[in-house]
């Protein structure tokens, strides 16, 4: 027994080995991207190390160029370390070995290529070649992770018989050849040459070098309906194969953002936060094709799908998706948003701002909201509150919530990427990993105070408003985020306690269900007297006016009075009523914010 389970552990390192490898050579390509377009190619006259040094010199594109270095050296060894090992052991699959060995033969010929790269930098063929090779090197390891983290160890035989898998490999390979035409592009400088998107300057180039540009746009295309065509051929075939449909929809996502993080791009001079987007958009396109590719080439063409009865349609399908977004629980965060635009902006908003804003935000709430439910399936099938929700009551697959949420959430960090600012995405991609890793993976079944700390997830959007208005984030946004972030363990306690033996038997460790019922209720009353001083505070510190103090006053008695009957009265119907004023509680005191600006 004990030699099995040393044999387990032993597999469960070496998966996770392997998917740190995949994680670290994509970071290389990223880098290697980065270092490219910011022109810090031959920022570093001497190879491996950098004027003679192992560090970081001064200087940004030396230290580009170096951290470059380190990370290729530190993928180089990770490559060499698990490869030593399988093949010592011999304790995985055999396409594992091979697929780990042809990738350190690689690296080895990569190793070349960069030191040549450093006394040839003037050739264009080299510095593709280079680009090539690592691109088949990262796509070798993330294969190789993939492959070692099957869930069988069964010898699938590698095969392209399914339709799908030869798609698969077609659009891999026209993926492939777009961006080494791309990499050719930038060395050769031929960006302006091809100004406007998507024809050069409203019409055809007329130079070699704009055609050359205009060439690879025809090439995106291309490649552009392959992936497209992927897309349809997974949602259509594949709902029940969450890695297949999940990895596919996410080369959807990322080549639709990588065409408008290029036009955007090209119509606005190349800005360094679109370049560095755009080669991290690029490595992650590449590292979600060979996933795809590896998840389909071991299919079997013709395999049973669910039965069709079963999966709703149309506007019930349409339901069944929008439900996965928690609707009611999106209205109220964007609630939130809007204000953070307004009172950092202070005015309102232009309306395509508010557009974007508001629609990413939309597309964020939603897809983390999806992720979870994805997460708490079981849970929710055994919750009365929560048994009909799309997953646990069978109307849709595991895998298409999986594929959706994930989905949403890239959809969301493009759309404000590209037509918000970065400061916006970046928060609200912090907002999607702290709900849906920190919150639901982890804190949620780990501690009674999961709601508290996991409140922060809810309190980002806000900022997310306020970033997207003012560009930036001072201290008086914070008293936003504490607002949502006080306002939310009252709001969840009181619904804990009318849901109590649902979380019960669910094993959440809730309040009420570790601490009882009267302990959350002091609890309640306690965070809402929190809530309502700290929107006093903002008046007397002169960060909003009269008419918000008239509202906090009023709004605060009335949320207080709410949880004094919930700490004096037992029973469920005033923890419902509470869990209910809250909500709008919530929704009035930022319209107050709103309104306090404008009038």
């Amino acid at each position: 027994m004990n030699g099995m389970n040393n044999m387990n552990k032993r597999k469960d390192w070496f998966r996770r080995a392997l998917i740190a490898a995949a994680i670290l050579t994509f970071l290389v390509v990223m880098a290697g991207y980065l270092v490219r377009f910011d022109g810090a190619e031959g920022a570093c006259p001497d190879w491996p190390t950098c004027y003679g040094q192992w560090g970081l010199p001064t200087g940004l594109a030396v230290q580009l160029e170096m951290a470059h270095r380190i990370l290729a050296a530190a993928a180089a060894m990770a490559v060499l370390g698990i490869t030593t090992w399988a093949y010592a052991r011999r304790a995985t699959r055999r396409s594992v070995r091979i697929l780990l060995a042809a990738a350190l033969f690689g690296i080895l010929a990569e190793t070349v290529l960069g030191g040549s790269l450093v006394s040839s930098l003037t050739a264009a063929w080299l510095s593709n070649l280079h680009l090539g090779l690592a691109l088949v090197i990262m796509a070798l390891v993330t294969a190789a992770a993939g492959f070692g983290n099957l869930a069988s160890e069964a010898q699938t035989p590698i095969s392209f018989s399914s339709g799908f898998a030869k798609l698969a490999a077609i659009t891999i390979l026209a993926v492939l050849m777009l961006m080494i035409s791309g990499a050719w592009l930038a060395a050769a400088g031929g960006g302006p040459a091809c100004a406007g998107w998507p024809l050069c300057s409203g019409g055809l180039p007329d130079n070699a070098t704009g055609w050359l540009a205009f060439s690879h746009r025809i090439l995106a295309l291309a490649a552009g309906v392959l992936a497209v065509a992927l897309f349809f051929s997974a949602w259509r075939k594949h709902y029940r194969q969450p890695v297949i449909l999940t990895s596919t929809t996410a080369v959807g996502l990322l080549f639709a953002g990588q065409v408008l993080i290029s036009a955007l791009k090209v119509s606005r001079t190349y800005p360094l936060d679109l370049v560095a987007l755009h080669a991290a958009a690029t490595a992650a396109l590449w590292a979600a094709l060979v996933v795809t590719l590896t998840a389909a080439v071991g299919e079997k063409e013709g395999a049973a799908p669910v039965a069709e009865a079963i999966r709703p349609a149309g506007l019930k399908r349409f339901k069944a998706f929008l439900m996965l977004n928690k609707p009611i629980i999106v209205v109220l965060l964007l609630v939130t948003t809007f204000a953070g635009m307004v009172v950092g902006g202070k005015q309102m908003p232009g309306f395509w701002l508010a557009f974007w804003t508001m629609l990413g935000g939309a597309l964020a709430a939603g897809g983390s909201s999806a992720l979870n439910q994805v997460i708490d399936r079981k849970i929710d099938g055994n919750m009365q509150r929560t048994a009909n929700r799309p997953l646990p009551s069978g109307a849709l697959t595991p895998a298409e919530g999986l594929a959706y949420g994930l989905g949403a959430c890239l959809a969301a960090f493009f759309i404000l990427a590209g037509f918000v600012n970065l400061l916006a995405a970046v928060l609200s991609l912090a907002g999607m990993i702290y709900y849906v890793l920190l919150y639901s993976v982890w804190l949620k079944h780990a501690t009674v105070q999961n709601i508290v700390i996991g409140g922060g997830a809810g309190a980002i959007p806000p900022l997310v408003g306020w970033a997207a208005a003012a560009g930036s984030l001072n201290v008086p946004s914070l008293f936003l985020f504490a607002i949502v972030f006080m306002w939310t363990p009252p709001h969840f306690w009181a619904l804990a306690i009318v849901r109590k033996n649902d979380y019960a038997r669910a094993g959440v460790p809730m309040l009420p269900v570790v601490k009882g019922e009267q302990h959350t209720r002091i609890q309640i009353f306690v965070y809402t007297l929190e809530l309502v001083a700290l929107t006093l505070l903002m008046p007397l510190f002169k960060m909003t006016g009269s008419l918000f103090l008239v509202s906090a006053v009023v709004l605060g008695l009335w949320l207080i009075y709410a949880a004094w009957n919930v700490l004096r009265k037992p029973g469920n119907k005033v923890a419902w009523t509470m869990y209910r004023y809250s909500s709008m509680y919530l929704a009035f005191i930022f319209l107050a914010l709103v309104v306090d600006v404008l009038v």
